[in-house]
């Protein structure tokens, strides 16, 4: 599904440069799950957000399904992004302008659902989360835990082919987290392919590799270890 090769990310720094991300080579086949661990500043979060399509400012060879993501326009990125990836972002990303009804309709309308599935699709997620008395408010109504399942929510509701989740379960309680997680497993056994950013070792036991990231440098690949 993903193969990285010798993928870059730096940054201006005075007259030279800082690397945030160096000569990052690596495949994901699709339904895999994927875990990427390592400090904070390791480049975790830069790294899926290129994943993501959502920086086009990088160097080296990106290929999604075949696709040359590198050679195409940010348009076309975008495209490819509306249409195989739901993403979970740690600051959540909710339109504050929009209702969590209808923040949970917007990944269906990039994918042309029609109107009365769609109605059937949100109303479903609003059960499946438990957020059917929150439909008609806004974001900042919202606690942080409730927008975080809000933003889980969006990301799982039309089924994409790739989930990309940044630390998914930081602003919950452990009840909750263990629900999402066991949500992300369910979906990556239908087929899902998960890559998730996490610090936390329960969490990366759900999935079945290990990548640790070190001062932007691909470090250390290893077999997840499952809980007895």
């Amino acid at each position: 599904m993903i193969q990285l090769r010798k993928l870059e990310k730096t940054f201006p720094a005075g007259v030279g440069k800082t690397y945030a991300l160096r000569q990052i080579s690596l495949d994901i086949r699709e339904g895999e799950f994927v875990t990427i661990m390592g400090p904070s500043g390791s480049g975790k979060s830069t790294l899926l957000s290129i994943l993501g399509m959502l920086d086009s400012l990088w160097s080296g060879e990106y290929f999604f399904f075949d696709t040359p993501v590198h050679s195409l326009s940010v348009k076309k990125r975008v495209e490819l992004n509306k249409q195989y990836i739901g993403f979970v972002f740690q600051s959540y990303h909710l339109l504050d302008n929009l209702t969590v009804y209808e923040n949970l309709d917007v990944p269906l309308s990039y994918r042309d659902v029609r109107a009365k599935e769609r109605a059937s699709l949100v109303a479903d997620t609003l059960d499946r989360f438990q957020i059917v008395g929150k439909k008609d408010l806004y974001p900042n109504q919202l606690s942080g835990g409730q927008q975080q399942l809000v933003a889980i929510a969006r990301a799982v509701i039309a089924n994409p082919k790739l989930i990309l989740a940044d630390e998914p379960t930081g602003n919950l309680h452990s009840a909750q987290g263990r629900e999402i997680m066991e949500l992300f497993k369910r979906l990556n056994q239908q087929g899902t392919t998960i890559v998730q950013v996490t610090h936390s070792e329960l969490n990366a036991t759900y999935g079945d590799r290990i990548l640790e990231l070190a001062d932007g440098w691909l470090v250390k690949e290893t077999v997840a270890a499952k809980p007895a």
